[in-house]
């Protein structure tokens, strides 16, 4: 159970809530919902002299102290293999985007809704063929045990999905709740992709053993965007494949490694002349090594300027 501490300061009072999440996992408007339940029928309302702090100073609390009970994503990842996920959820901006609620992660088991003798999530393919096919009602009990938020994507992980790009992880973030089928064996029953899945996402033009990888990599992609992920959101503003562009070189200390120098505009502290060369950078690059998106990009340019 997470335990949040949210804080209001005056020169008279300090008002210290504990808001115990048991009732997290239902969703950030249920926690807002709650919470503000909880202020009104409290002792501590007492406590706010001016009853014209409530509206404007509740705003200030949730957005300055837990700004994750008013944008929090819930990811919920339907997996045969829950410790894949251990480490990869508790490590690096990922782990410490979930350990402040900016999103949530719930995992489900299908096996736990297998219920026959032997709890068996595959079967042989009707016409014959190689490998087992995943069946479709323990995938089916899963999804549908989960609660269901307002905006929710159920995304089946295959190889025959649309392929993952930043634009589509830019999309995914308008999303409340996320839910992440993960495939295996030789994929699943066709009725799960026809009647439960609402999308079909790829990790590219190649086979993995199992969907659990290309789902991290989706949940990583949206999360990262979530505001409060990544400390500087100006360094996700002009990265590779925000503007149709590669990233532009770039150089830390020392100045000389090797006989290797960094670029003199680069310590010229001309902004204007760093700018300019970076963004000539990343053209270059990109012509160079993703024809496909210089064309993009190029394409993109012209109807902007037809426009002006």
């Amino acid at each position: 159970m997470r335990e949040y501490q949210l804080s209001y300061g005056t020169k008279r009072h300090r008002i210290n809530i504990f808001l115990r999440s048991a009732i997290y996992s239902c969703g950030a408007q249920t926690c807002l919902r709650e919470y503000l339940t909880f202020l009104t029928t409290s002792s501590y309302l007492h406590a706010l002299t001016c009853s014209s702090l409530a509206c404007s100073q509740l705003a200030i609390l949730f957005s300055d102290s837990c700004p994750s009970l008013v944008d929090t994503v819930r990811f919920d990842i339907i997996t045969l293999f829950p410790d894949f996920f251990a480490s990869p959820l508790e490590s690096g901006l990922v782990g410490r985007a979930l350990e402040r609620g900016i999103a949530e992660t719930h995992i489900t088991n299908p096996r736990d809704f297998a219920y026959d003798k032997h709890r068996r999530v595959d079967d042989e393919p009707y016409g014959g063929g190689v490998g087992m096919l995943m069946k479709p009602d323990p995938l089916f009990a899963a999804v549908e045990s989960l609660p269901v938020l307002p905006k929710r994507d159920v995304i089946l992980l295959t190889p025959q999905g649309e392929p993952m790009h930043q634009a589509m992880f830019q999309q995914l973030t308008t999303y409340d709740q996320l839910v992440l089928v993960c495939g295996h064996y030789e994929g699943v029953d066709e009725r799960v992709r026809t009647h439960l899945a609402t999308r079909e996402v790829s990790l590219g033009d190649f086979v993995l053993t199992c969907g659990e990888i290309p789902a991290l990599a989706l949940l990583n992609g949206v999360l990262r965007l979530q505001p409060g992920t990544v400390g500087k959101p100006d360094s996700i503003k002009f990265e590779s494949f925000e503007t149709a562009l590669l990233d532009y070189p770039q150089y830390t200390r020392p100045a000389s490694f090797r006989g290797w120098d960094v670029p003199p505009v680069l310590t010229s502290g001309n902004h204007q002349a760093i700018a300019q060369w970076r963004r000539q950078q990343q053209q270059e690059r990109t012509r160079q090594r993703r024809p496909d998106l210089y064309q993009r990009w190029q394409a993109e340019t012209a109807e902007e300027e037809q426009k002006r």
